[in-house]
C-alpha cells in the first residue's frame, strides 16, 4: 500500500514495469444500455438553454457543472476540480422514441434478416441451427472464422415461413431515404387480404406499396428484446442486440467540447455541443407531441428529424446526411488529425525543434550544430551528484538567459523551482545532492535528428549536440543520403531524450555509425559529397599537386616553429592516420586503385572508388576489414581536408566547359540523320505493303515498335533524356522540339507527384503489415500473437546489412582472395602446385568442424571449390582458354543462325494461324450459305491435327452461334457449307453477313483463354560451353492447368505470373514463388537491387496464413486480429463498431496497440524478460491468518 502522503505525480524518470496485475493485457469491446449509460452518468440533460444571463451554465442544460468545470476559471460540482485537474463526466439524455444507431444500422439488418418478424427466432430449422451454434462455441474458432459461420448462416436464413410460429417472412431491405428499414412481405397478405383486395380494386396504383411494411425502431426493439440468448450467440452478437437500438444518449463531458466565451456577451460552442442542442429541441417537441395526442404525421415527422440529428452526432458523414457542418464522433476519431492517428499512434511533444538545415563540413557526421537560442529553451534533468554539482551550480548562476545555463530546479519532494523568478546565487548555493537541475544543452548531449517523411529507420538518428551561433541546424553534408535531405530550405525536427535510459538506446541503437550500412543491397548510405569528388578530381591534375605541396610545406613549418623540434614533428607528420595525409602520389587512371600503408600507390580515386555508395569502394573495405569508426574517421578528415582546400583555390565551371566539340556535334547529326533514314524506309514499306511484321503484331504496330525502337537508340546515343530532342538549350530549340520539351517536363513533374503519393501510402500499408514481426531467440520470425511467419529470416538467418558479394553471398570471394595475397606473408615458406593446392582444399573441407560455428552447407563448399579452380588453374591453362575461346566465337556465329530461325518462326502472323483459307458468301435464289475452305496445307505443315469434322463440332459448340447440325455440313475434307437458321429472306443477307464475322473468332483448336504465344529467347551461362541460348514460351492468357497439360511443354519449368492462379493449379508454395520473383523482376526492370531476403519475408507475410491476402486494407484485416491495430490504419469507425457487435476481446501484444495503451511493446530492448529457474524458487507454505491462528 502507498502512504496517504505519497501523491501520483509526472516525472521523466526511467520506465520501471510494475510486475503485477496494474498491467492492461486486453480490451473487451462492448455497447453500452441505456441502464448502463445512466448508471455512469452524473446528471440528466433535458434544458435546450445553455447560459443565462450572467453566461451561467444552466442546471440540467449541456454545460451543467456537474459534468466539468465549464471554463478556466470554473469548478467541477462533482469533484470540485479546477478546469485542468477536473477531467469531466458524463450525462445523459432520455430520447422520448428509440432511434437506429448509424454505426450499427448494417448489422441491425443483418440479425432482421435471420429472424422472424412475429416470434423473434432465427429463420433454421433445428438440425441447422444446432449445427451451426456447435461451430459457433468453438473455443478455438477465431473472429474470421466467426464471421465466416455468420455468413452461412445468412445464406441459410431466407426461409419464407418461419419453422415454428409459421408465420411468412419477407426480404428485409434498406429504404431509400434516411435509416429505413422496409420488409417486402413478396405480396403475401394476412387474413384481410380478399377484403383489402377487393377496397382497393379501383386503386391498382396504391396495391403495390401494399406488401412493404416499414420496421420502424420500436418495432425492431421489440423484436431484439424478445430474442433468445442462444440466437443471440448463433448470430455471432457479443451482447444482447437491443443495445445496438438507441434509447438514451450518452452526453460527453464539458472538457472534451469547451465553449469559448467572445467579448463577454456571447460564447462560441463545439460542434457536439450544437448538435446535442437541436436533439434536445427535438426530443421535446416529441414529448409534447405524445402528451397532448397531436397528430402522428407531425411526430413521425419529428420523429425522423430527430433520427438524422442523432446519425449527425455519431457520423456527420453518413450518406443519408447532406451538407453537414459539423464533426461527429467518428470524424473526431478517424483520420490523420483524428485521435487514434492524431494523439494516440502519434502526438506534438515537447523538448522538439524545428528550423531549416544548413551543410558544416566542419562537423563531424555523428555531430549536429544546435542554435544557442534552441539549445537555451531544450533543456535536460541531469541529477545532482558529486561529480557534477559545480558544473550544475554555475549553470544555475548563468540562469535561463546565458548559456550554458539552466531552467528549473526539482527538488526530491518534487517542488519546481522557476530560476527566472528567484535569486539563483542561493539556488545554486541551497543545490543537494538527489536534485533535477533542468540544465540547457551543451556538447556532447544526445539528441534525435529527424527528416520527414520517416519513410525508413535511418530517417531518425541520433547525434552529439554541437552548440553554435547563428539560427540553422547544420550537420555534415555526408549524412545527406540517409535522411535523403538538400539544403533548398529543408526543415528538420530535432528532439532530446529525456532519461539516461533513453540516452543510453539512442547513442548505441542509433547513431549514424551503427546505422551505417542500411538494409538495401549494395548500399552505404553515408557516402562523400560532390565537394569531396570535386576535390580528388581536382588534386590528381600536375597544376594543383604544387598547390597541395605548399600547403603541406607551410603546415610543417607552423608545427616546426611552435614544437622547434622539426625532425621529430616532421616524423610525427608522415605518422599521420588514414586520411589525414595528402594524395602521396599523382598516378593516371588507369582503372585499378592500390593503397598501401594508407598511401596512394597506384590509380585515380574517383566517384566510383570513393563516393557511389557500392560495396567495393574504399569505405566499404574499411566497414567489412576494420569497424565502422575508422570508415567514419576517415571520412571526417576527408570531408573537411576537402572543403578546406576547395575553399582556399576555389573551383568554377563556365560555358566553354560543357561547350561540345566539333567532332561530337558531327557524330550526334551523322546518329540523327542515319536514324531518320531508317524510319523514312519503314514508313515507305508501311506504305507498300512490305513490311516484315513481328510476331502476333499487325502491320500497324510493327511499324510503331520498329520506330520506337529506332527513336530510342537516338536517344541513349545522343544523350537527350526527355523526348527525342535533337538540340539542347546550349545550341538552341526549335518551335516543335519545345513544345515536346516542355510536355516532358510536364510528364515528369505530375509523374513524380503522383507517384510521391502513391508510393507513400505503399510504404505505410507496408508498415502496418510488417511492423509487429521480429526474429525470437529460436530464430524463427514470428508475429505479436507468436504466429510462425519465417522459421529461419531469408531461409537462412543471415542480415542482409552484413552480406559482402553480390545478389546477397555472405561473401566477397574475390576480395577476399586479394587480400590474403596482400597481406600473407609469401616469403620463406614452401610452394604449393596447383594440384597439391585442390588436394589441400578437398582435405580441409572433409574435416567435420563440430565447433558452435564451423558448419558450412555443402553449397558453399561447391562454390569455394569453383572459386579456387577459377582462380588458381585458370594461368596454368592459357591455351586451352584460347581454343575455348575460339570455339566460343564459332558458337556465337552458330547462334545467330538459330536466332534468325527463331526470327522466322516466331514472324507467323495471326493472319497465317487462320486455319480458313477463304470464308465465302453463297447467294442462291434456291438456298443463300456460307463456304469455308480449310488452308491444309498450313494444317498440315504445322501438324494442327484439325480436319474438317473438328471444325464443325466447335462452330456448334459456339455459345453466341445458334447453330444446329443440319445447319453445318461437311461437304469433303477441306470444305463446309454453314446455313443460316432464320427462315426470314428478307433477314438471310444480313444474317450471313453475321456468320462471316463472326466465324472467325471460333477456336478450333488450342486453349481459349491464350490470346497469343511468343517465343522468347534467353542466355544462360554454363560452365563449359559458355554463354549459350535457350528458347522459351511467352504465353499472354489464363488457364495454367490446360497448359501443363498440353503435350510437350515441360510442367516442371512451366510458370506464371498470376498469382491466384498459381494458388489454385501449384499451391500455396509455388504462389509464394512466383510473388518473389514478380517483385524480383518489376525490381530489376527499374534498375533496383532488393536483398532476396526481403522479398521472402513480405511473401511469406502474404502467404503464411494459407491464403493469399494482399497488403491492403481487406487483406492486413485478415492477417491482423488486433481492432486497435486496425482502428489505427483504416476504416476506424467500421472496426469499432464490428467489435463492440460481436463482442471481441483485444489483446495487447502488437505495436500500435501497446503505443496506443502507453504500454512498452514487445520489440527489441521490450522483449527481454528475466526469469528465475523453478528448482530455485524457495518452498511457500500455507500458514493462517494471525486472527484465526488464536
Amino acid at each position: 500500500m502507498a502512504r496517504p502522503e505519497e501523491k501520483l505525480r509526472c516525472t521523466k524518470d526511467p520506465f520501471i514495469e510494475v510486475v503485477g496485475t496494474r498491467r492492461i493485457e486486453s480490451i473487451r469491446f462492448s455497447t453500452l444500455s441505456g441502464g448502463e449509460i445512466r448508471k455512469s452518468a452524473e446528471v440528466q440533460v433535458w434544458n435546450s438553454k445553455i447560459y443565462g444571463e450572467d453566461l451561467k451554465p444552466f442546471s440540467n442544460g449541456l454545460l451543467d457543472a456537474r459534468m466539468g468545470a465549464p471554463n478556466k476559471l470554473g469548478q467541477c460540482s462533482t469533484c470540485h476540480g479546477s478546469f485542468t485537474e477536473c477531467p469531466g463526466h458524463f450525462g445523459y439524455l432520455k430520447l422520448a422514441l428509440p432511434v437506429f444507431n448509424v454505426g450499427f444500422f448494417n448489422c441491425i439488418l443483418d440479425v432482421l434478416k435471420c429472424i422472424c418478424k412475429s416470434c423473434s427466432r432465427v429463420l433454421l430449422v433445428e438440425k441447422d441451427r444446432k449445427e451451426f451454434l456447435k461451430k459457433m462455441r468453438n473455443p478455438r474458432a477465431d473472429a474470421l472464422q466467426k464471421s465466416a459461420i455468420m455468413k452461412k448462416v445468412r445464406d441459410k436464413c431466407k426461409l419464407s415461413r418461419c419453422p415454428r410460429c409459421e408465420y411468412r417472412n419477407g426480404v428485409v431491405k434498406k429504404g431509400r431515404q434516411g435509416l429505413t428499414v422496409l420488409h417486402d412481405c413478396n405480396k403475401i397478405l394476412d387474413g384481410y387480404a380478399e377484403e383489402l383486395t377487393t377496397a382497393l380494386k379501383h386503386k391498382k396504383d396504391k396495391l403495390s406499396n401494399v406488401s412493404l411494411r416499414m420496421l420502424d425502431p420500436a418495432t425492431v426493439l421489440y423484436l431484439f428484446r424478445r430474442m433468445t440468448d442462444e440466437d443471440c450467440e448463433l448470430l455471432n452478437l457479443g451482447d444482447r442486440p437491443e443495445k445496438l437500438i438507441v434509447t438514451e444518449i450518452a452526453v460527453p463531458p464539458v472538457p472534451i467540447r469547451p465553449s469559448v466565451v467572445v467579448g463577454g456577451s456571447r460564447s462560441n460552442e463545439d460542434s457536439i455541443t450544437v448538435i446535442l442542442k437541436s436533439i434536445v429541441n427535438t426530443n421535446s417537441i416529441i414529448k409534447d407531441t405524445l402528451q397532448t395526442g397531436s397528430l402522428v404525421s407531425k411526430c413521425f415527422d419529428c420523429w425522423q428529424q430527430l433520427q438524422l440529428q442523432v446519425v449527425e452526432y455519431i457520423n456527420s458523414d453518413a450518406p443519408c446526411l447532406t451538407d453537414s457542418q459539423h464533426r461527429g464522433l467518428v470524424q473526431r476519431l478517424k483520420g490523420k488529425t483524428g485521435r487514434f492517428r492524431g494523439n494516440l499512434s502519434g502526438k506534438r511533444t515537447e523538448y522538439t525543434g524545428r528550423t531549416v538545415i544548413s551543410p558544416d563540413p566542419n562537423l563531424r557526421i555523428t555531430e549536429v550544430a544546435i542554435p544557442v537560442l534552441m539549445a537555451r529553451v531544450l533543456t535536460y534533468p541531469e541529477r545532482v551528484s558529486y561529480y557534477n554539482i559545480e558544473k550544475l551550480r554555475q549553470c544555475i548562476r548563468n540562469g535561463p538567459y546565458k548559456h550554458p545555463g539552466a531552467n528549473f530546479i526539482i527538488q526530491p519532494d518534487g517542488t519546481k523551482l522557476h530560476l527566472k523568478y528567484c535569486d539563483r546565487r542561493i539556488a545554486a548555493r541551497d543545490l543537494k545532492y538527489g536534485c533535477i537541475v533542468e540544465r540547457h544543452l551543451e556538447d556532447g548531449d544526445i539528441v534525435l535528428f529527424n527528416r520527414q517523411p520517416s519513410l525508413h529507420r535511418m530517417s531518425i538518428m541520433s547525434h552529439r549536440a554541437r552548440i553554435m551561433p547563428w539560427r540553422t541546424l547544420r550537420f555534415n553534408e555526408s549524412v545527406c543520403n540517409p535522411y535523403n535531405a538538400d539544403f533548398d530550405g529543408d526543415e528538420m525536427n530535432l528532439h532530446v531524450p529525456q532519461t539516461e535510459e533513453a540516452r543510453t538506446e539512442a547513442l548505441m541503437l542509433m547513431g549514424p555509425i551503427e546505422l551505417w550500412t542500411g538494409k538495401q543491397l549494395f548500399s552505404v548510405l553515408v557516402r562523400p559529397n560532390a565537394c569531396t569528388k570535386v576535390f580528388l578530381n581536382l588534386t590528381v591534375k600536375e597544376k594543383n599537386y604544387t598547390k597541395l605541396k605548399d600547403e603541406k610545406k607551410e603546415k610543417k613549418e607552423e608545427m616546426e616553429n611552435e614544437q622547434k623540434e622539426k625532425k621529430e614533428k616532421v616524423k610525427e607528420w608522415e605518422k599521420f592516420p588514414p586520411g589525414k595525409r595528402e594524395w602521396e602520389s599523382m598516378c593516371p587512371s588507369d582503372g585499378f586503385v592500390y593503397f598501401r600503408n594508407s598511401e596512394l600507390l597506384c590509380g585515380q580515386v574517383g566517384k566510383a572508388t570513393l563516393g557511389n555508395g557500392n560495396k567495393n569502394g574504399i569505405y566499404s573495405v574499411l566497414l567489412r576489414d576494420y569497424n565502422s569508426h575508422a570508415a567514419a574517421s576517415c571520412m571526417n578528415r576527408l570531408a573537411k581536408f576537402s572543403a578546406r582546400f576547395i575553399g582556399n583555390h576555389g573551383f568554377s565551371i563556365g560555358v566553354d566547359d560543357v561547350q561540345p566539340g566539333e567532332h561530337l556535334n558531327e557524330e550526334k547529326k551523322k546518329k540523327i540523320d542515319e536514324a531518320y533514314t531508317k524510319c523514312h524506309d519503314l514508313i515507305s514499306l508501311f506504305s507498300k505493303g512490305a513490311l516484315t511484321l513481328l510476331a502476333g503484331c499487325n502491320a500497324a504496330q510493327t511499324l510503331e515498335a520498329k520506330i520506337t525502337s529506332i527513336l530510342n537508340k537516338i536517344r541513349d546515343d545522343t544523350g537527350n533524356a526527355k523526348g527525342f530532342v535533337a538540340n539542347s538549350f546550349y545550341t538552341g530549340l526549335t518551335a516543335t522540339e519545345f513544345f515536346f520539351h516542355t510536355m516532358g517536363g510536364r510528364e515528369g513533374l505530375v509523374d513524380t507527384a503522383v507517384k510521391t503519393a502513391e508510393t507513400g501510402y505503399m510504404s505505410r500499408r507496408l508498415m502496418k503489415g510488417l511492423e509487429d514481426l521480429s526474429v525470437f531467440y529460436d530464430q524463427t520470425v514470428r508475429n505479436a500473437s507468436g504466429g510462425i511467419v519465417q522459421f529461419a529470416y531469408g531461409d537462412d538467418g543471415m542480415d542482409p546489412a552484413k552480406m559482402e558479394g553480390h545478389d546477397g553471398k555472405p561473401l566477397n570471394l574475390d576480395q577476399l582472395f586479394m587480400k590474403v595475397m596482400a597481406t600473407c606473408p609469401q616469403k620463406g615458406h614452401d610452394t604449393l602446385s596447383s594440384k597439391g593446392i585442390l588436394q589441400m582444399l578437398k582435405d580441409k573441407l572433409l574435416e567435420h568442424d563440430t565447433s558452435a560455428d564451423g558448419g558450412c552447407s555443402e553449397e558453399f563448399k561447391k562454390e569455394l571449390e569453383t572459386f579456387l579452380k577459377k582462380r588458381i588453374i585458370l594461368w596454368e591453362n592459357t591455351i586451352k582458354a584460347l581454343e575455348l575461346d575460339e570455339d566460343h566465337i564459332g558458337k556465337t556465329k552458330g547462334k545467330q543462325k538459330i536466332e534468325g530461325l527463331a526470327a522466322n518462326i516466331s514472324g507467323i502472323s495471326e493472319k497465317q494461324l487462320q486455319v480458313a483459307a477463304a470464308i465465302k458468301i453463297v447467294l442462291k435464289s434456291s438456298q443463300p450459305n456460307l463456304v469455308i475452305n480449310l488452308d491444309m496445307q498450313l494444317i498440315e505443315e504445322l501438324y494442327m491435327g484439325i480436319s474438317a469434322d473438328s471444325v464443325q463440332l466447335s462452330i456448334l459448340n459456339h455459345p453466341k452461334i445458334k447453330l444446329k447440325s443440319e445447319h453445318v455440313r461437311v461437304v469433303d475434307k477441306s470444305k463446309l457449307r454453314i446455313y443460316p437458321a432464320g427462315t426470314d429472306k428478307r433477314k438471310l443477307q444480313l444474317e450471313l453477313h453475321n456468320l462471316k464475322s463472326m466465324l472467325p473468332k471460333v477456336i478450333v483448336k488450342g486453349i481459349p483463354t491464350v490470346e497469343r504465344v511468343v517465343i522468347n529467347e534467353t542466355k544462360k551461362e554454363n560452365k563449359k560451353d559458355g554463354t549459350k541460348a535457350e528458347y522459351n514460351l511467352l504465353v499472354e492468357g489464363t488457364n495454367l492447368l490446360a497448359v501443363l497439360g498440353t503435350p510437350g511443354v515441360d510442367a516442371r519449368n512451366t510458370k506464371s505470373n498470376h498469382i491466384m492462379e498459381m494458388n489454385k493449379t501449384l499451391g500455396i508454395e509455388a504462389a509464394r514463388r512466383s510473388i518473389i520473383d514478380e517483385i524480383q523482376l518489376t525490381m530489376k526492370s527499374h534498375g533496383m537491387n532488393i536483398d532476396a531476403r526481403h522479398m521472402m519475408l513480405l511473401a511469406d507475410l502474404m502467404t503464411y496464413k494459407g491464403e493469399i491476402l494482399g497488403i491492403t486494407r481487406y487483406g492486413i484485416a485478415k492477417m491482423k486480429s488486433s481492432v486497435l491495430m486496425l482502428a489505427s490504419f483504416e476504416k476506424t469507425s467500421e472496426h469499432l463498431f464490428n467489435a463492440s457487435y460481436s463482442g471481441r476481446e483485444d489483446q495487447i501484444e502488437g505495436v500500435s496497440e501497446c503505443i496506443i495503451m502507453g504500454i512498452p511493446m514487445q520489440l527489441g530492448t521490450g522483449i527481454l524478460k528475466v526469469r528465475q529457474r523453478l528448482e530455485q524458487l524457495p518452498e511457500f507454505k500455507y500458514q493462517p491468518d494471525p486472527i484465526l491462528s488464536s
